[in-house]
């Protein structure tokens, strides 16, 4: 009996960021999400509920520049470069990170705008 590999439809190509998976969103206490939007969100919020990935976030942000090598962040984390990278990865396609290689290195910086497109589609605030 051979295995039938399953796939997960997709609605196109992958989003370039948090905006455009947020981007059609109206904040949760305002307006109900579709299923394709929850999709999206939901994308996004697994790439940020993990320990590690949320000190990756805030690590890269707090750097002075705005930018870390990745060799920079594997001692703060006491994670194996493989897992550092593994997390940025995530991070990354989730749309939070960019990425910019310079050489043999890789430096990450935060999205500008991603985490508040984040941020604004959980607010309970009557603002939009």
């Amino acid at each position: 009996m051979t295995a039938t590999p399953v796939e997960i439809a997709s609605p196109g190509p992958a989003p370039a960021g948090p905006s455009a998976a947020v981007a059609c969103c109206a904040p949760l206490a305002r307006e109900p999400l579709s299923a394709q939007d929850a999709l999206g969100l939901a994308g996004v919020l697994k790439a940020i509920a993990d320990p590690a990935r949320l000190r990756l976030l805030s690590l890269v942000g707090a750097r002075e520049g705005g930018e870390a090598c990745v060799c920079d962040l594997i001692e703060p984390l006491g994670l194996s470069q493989p897992t550092v990278s593994h997390h940025l990865k995530t991070l990354v396609d989730a749309g939070l990170l960019s990425r910019d290689k310079r050489g043999v290195w890789a430096y990450y910086s935060l999205v500008p705008g991603a985490l508040d497109d984040v941020a604004r589609v959980l607010t309970t605030s009557a603002q939009s």
